[in-house]
């Protein structure tokens, strides 16, 4: 039986398509989002890594228990993406891409910053994605040519003109990321705090990509790629108004090396910014003494 339509999920045109998929993908992760606030802690009593990594995957096991046969059932022919950390371009055709609980090194220390999102890839293509975020009861939606909303409302990107006004963000796709991608990583946000205004780093990708949806933030950037923390907020980004490609301007896609949104008016500014990052090389850097 489909889910009703609330408000939350209506779009601005009849449902139809993908776009009719989002109550039923909302109803999920919403879901799964209700169990994890159950599982929320205020303090974790970790004492080594393999204490967290054991966590995060209770988390996933947990979720995923009621996301994988709801979604499953909505498109049975899809594949699934088993792992969250997976990057690169996926097989023809359709398949889920979810993150159980996006930002879930942050849910296992008792931090406020999750969610849970899905994700429907066509040809390597978001076409549909859901975000809820348990914690201030909002969700998101978008769909190809529908526009996106939080909560029945429009998104609308930041209107500033300039980026010396912006506010901007970063952060580490995955832990153990290579030493040359950490040094792109440091090499950026060194470039973006002398040419922005204000500058985070954080983490999951997902929640800094819905602000700047939003337009509570100006931009984001990634180096590297993790398919299931930047579909969602790509396809939220762009059905709001706001640019996605990578940090030379060009069109971003899941083979892309890395990857900025941004709005319309900023775009040209912040890829004038990042395209300087790789005129340092990590390999020329003096070694340490």
């Amino acid at each position: 039986m489909a889910t009703e339509r609330t408000p939350e999920t209506q779009l601005d045109t009849e449902d139809s398509g993908d776009a009719g998929l989002l109550p039923d993908m909302a109803a999920a992760i919403k879901a799964a989002g209700a169990a994890m606030v159950e599982r929320t802690t205020e303090r974790p009593d970790f004492r080594t890594r393999s204490d967290v990594v054991r966590a995060i995957y209770d988390n996933d096991d947990a979720s995923l228990a009621l996301l994988r046969p709801r979604l499953s059932s909505l498109r049975p022919d899809a594949g699934w993406v088993d792992d969250e950390l997976e990057s690169g371009l996926l097989p023809p055709g359709e398949w889920w891409v979810t993150d159980p609980v996006e930002g879930n090194i942050n849910h296992a220390h008792g931090l406020p910053d999750w969610g849970v999102t899905a994700t429907l890839v066509r040809d390597n293509v978001p076409v549909a994605t859901a975000v809820h975020l348990p914690l201030t009861d909002e969700t998101y939606v978008a769909a190809v040519g529908h526009g996106a909303r939080v909560n029945g409302r429009p998104l609308v990107p930041s209107a500033k003109r300039e980026l010396n006004a912006a506010m901007v963000g970063t952060g580490q796709a995955a832990p153990g990321e290579s030493a040359a991608t950490f040094d792109r990583i440091g090499t950026s946000v060194t470039v973006m705090l002398n040419r922005s205004m204000v500058l985070r780093v954080s983490v999951p990708a997902t929640l800094q990509l819905l602000q700047v949806a939003a337009g509570r933030m100006d931009a984001f950037w990634q180096f590297s790629q993790v398919r299931s923390g930047l579909l969602a907020g790509a396809l939220i980004v762009a059905e709001a108004g706001g640019v996605v490609s990578d940090t030379r301007g060009r069109p971003w896609d899941l083979g892309s090396p890395d990857f900025l949104a941004t709005t319309t008016h900023l775009h040209e500014a912040a890829v004038a910014a990042l395209s300087t990052v790789d005129r340092i090389s990590y390999d020329d850097r003096p070694t340490p003494t």
